[in-house]
Formats: C-alpha cells, sequence, structure tokens
C-alpha cells in the first residue's frame, strides 16, 4: 500500500550549506528547489501504473492534481511537486492491477534538486553537459539523464511562462559540489543564486 500522506521523517535540510551573494545583473537564475517533494515509482513499462503515469520515457506530464510526473526511464517516473500534489498522483496508484510489481519511494530527502531559469540556461548547460540543448532536441517537457559536471543527474526541461527552465536531479550527496559547478557555469552570463 502507498501512504504518501504520512510523515517524512525528520524535517528536511538543503543539500547546499553555503550561502552566496542573492544579486546579478543577468537574467539566469539558479534556485536550490530540493525541498519539493519527489517520489519515485517504477514498473512494468507498458502495465496498469505506466498508463496510470500516462507519462512515456523522456517526457513529462502535469496530472490533474498539479504533479509533475517525468518518463525517466521506461518503467520508471519521478514525481515532483507540493506534499498534497504528490500525495494525490501516488494515492492513486492504490488499487491497481495485483498482479503488477509496483515499488513507490519517498525521494525528497535523498536526492537535491535545482532549477536554472534564462534566456541563457541552454548555455549554461552547454559547458557542464554534452548534451544538445536546442529546441529540435531537448523541447519544454524533455526529460533525460545526463553526465553533469561529471555527476550523473536526471534533467527536465520545465518552460515558466515561455522562459526556458530546467530540473537537475542528483543524489543529495553531490548536492553542494553540483550547485557550486553550476554557480561556476553561469558567471559569466550573471547568474543570480537562490540557496536554502
Amino acid at each position: 500500500m502507498v501512504d504518501a500522506a504520512s510523515p517524512q521523517g525528520p524535517a528536511f535540510e538543503s543539500p547546499v550549506v553555503r550561502s552566496y551573494p542573492a544579486s546579478a545583473d543577468g537574467d539566469l537564475t539558479l534556485a536550490d528547489a530540493s525541498a519539493a517533494t519527489k517520489w519515485l515509482v517504477r514498473a512494468s513499462p507498458d502495465g496498469p501504473t505506466a498508463e496510470r503515469m500516462g507519462t512515456a520515457f523522456g517526457s513529462s506530464n502535469r496530472t490533474p492534481g498539479g504533479a509533475l510526473v517525468l518518463g525517466s526511464r521506461p518503467g520508471e517516473w519521478i514525481i515532483v511537486g507540493s506534499p498534497g500534489e504528490v500525495a494525490a498522483a501516488v494515492a492513486d496508484l492504490d488499487g491497481l492491477d495485483a498482479e503488477e510489481f509496483m515499488t513507490a519511494l519517498d525521494w525528497t530527502h535523498s536526492r537535491a534538486m535545482f532549477r536554472v531559469t534564462g534566456a541563457e540556461a541552454a548555455r549554461m548547460l552547454e559547458k557542464v553537459c554534452g548534451i544538445d540543448w536546442g529546441d529540435h532536441m531537448t523541447p519544454d517537457g524533455a526529460v533525460l539523464s545526463a553526465s553533469v559536471a561529471l555527476t550523473t543527474c536526471d534533467l527536465a526541461r520545465n518552460d515558466i511562462d515561455d522562459t526556458r527552465s530546467y530540473l537537475i536531479f542528483c543524489d543529495r550527496s553531490f548536492g553542494q559540489y553540483l550547485f557550486d559547478a553550476l554557480i561556476d557555469a553561469g558567471n559569466e552570463f550573471g547568474i543570480t543564486v537562490h540557496a536554502g
């Protein structure tokens, strides 16, 4: 039984522990979004869970309740949002076909998540990741896995108000390192940092 509404245990602490200047002259921003609720769901890529998720591998979609569902791998989805949004999305998995093996795991405390937003976001990411960030390869809604500053990450393009924006997930233990590497990559574009 999936119970996303139960307490999450200890209070969340950001993996980003250093403080940073809060202003710059560009429109590029880097924000620590690690406190967002994150769940990992794994099941058959063509079973009832996959149908309920409604999100194909390499793409993303919003649930009616507002959670963001990322098709991170075949048969694997990352669900991100507020505690209530994610709880509603995960609760929908109860009662599916008992023949299918499905797991749902609260990832909130184990994964760091950062958001890079701005017109120069793709150029910044090109400095630390060998992916083609052009619209033809990574349009809004695209989900992929790649090495970012030599760290294994899941990434999703998730534009905000027609402004290019990316979510970057990594293991919590690499959070501070990756945050610092992203700041370094964004400095030439006048990055504004929002940590913790």
